[in-house]
């Protein structure tokens, strides 16, 4: 089962990237197979420093942002229980995790690594259908190098509807955001 959250990796020099990301979960969160663009800033930290920590949040609006790049500032962090790390100290759960291997053989590489630390902070609030509209818009904004124009502009005029039915002001702007990115993107 896929998984969308938030992966903090670092550089050598211990520069912070948030990152969203989907990996695929095995078992109870026994062990992930996370699978990086290259290039990106997650796939060269992670295969550089080969740990992370991967994120259960419940606030859209990060993972919109980190999607684009548009984070105005680093979330608050504190220092890993088990690895060199940062964990996000707004968080549901979080899930420290080793990369036992790196394949990048494909434009998208597969690290599959073991969880050796997990911790709870809070129970997960849910997503509405807002929420979901706006983490599919998120996802499109990270794909527009790979679909249609058209059909990503499609998809968006649809799922706005869901966010302006059943979104609070968070999802709303996530939304904007993303919608105003994707537009600009898609035209150039």
């Amino acid at each position: 089962m896929i998984v969308e959250g938030i992966v903090t990796s670092w550089d050598a020099a211990g520069h912070l990237n948030v990152a969203p990301m989907g990996p695929i979960v095995v078992g109870d969160f026994a062990s992930l197979l996370l699978r990086p663009f290259q290039p990106s800033t997650t796939f060269n930290n992670l295969a550089a420093m080969r740990c992370g920590v991967f994120h259960v949040v419940d606030r859209i609006e990060l993972i919109a942002a980190a999607a684009i790049g548009r984070l105005t500032a680093l979330p608050a962090v504190q220092p890993a229980e088990v690895i060199e790390g940062l964990v996000l100290k707004d968080c549901c759960r979080w899930f420290e995790f080793t990369v036992d291997s790196v394949d990048a053989s494909d434009a998208r590489s597969q690290m599959p690594s073991t969880i050796v630390h997990r911790g709870e902070r809070r129970p997960f609030f849910g997503f509405n259908r807002a929420r979901h509209a706006v983490l599919e818009a998120a996802i499109l904004a990270t794909r527009l190098h790979l679909l249609p124009r058209q059909y990503v502009l499609d998809v968006i005029d649809f799922l706005e509807l869901a966010v302006e039915k059943t979104g609070d002001a968070e999802e709303k702007s996530a939304f904007v955001m993303l919608k105003e990115f994707i537009k600009t993107e898609a035209h150039q």
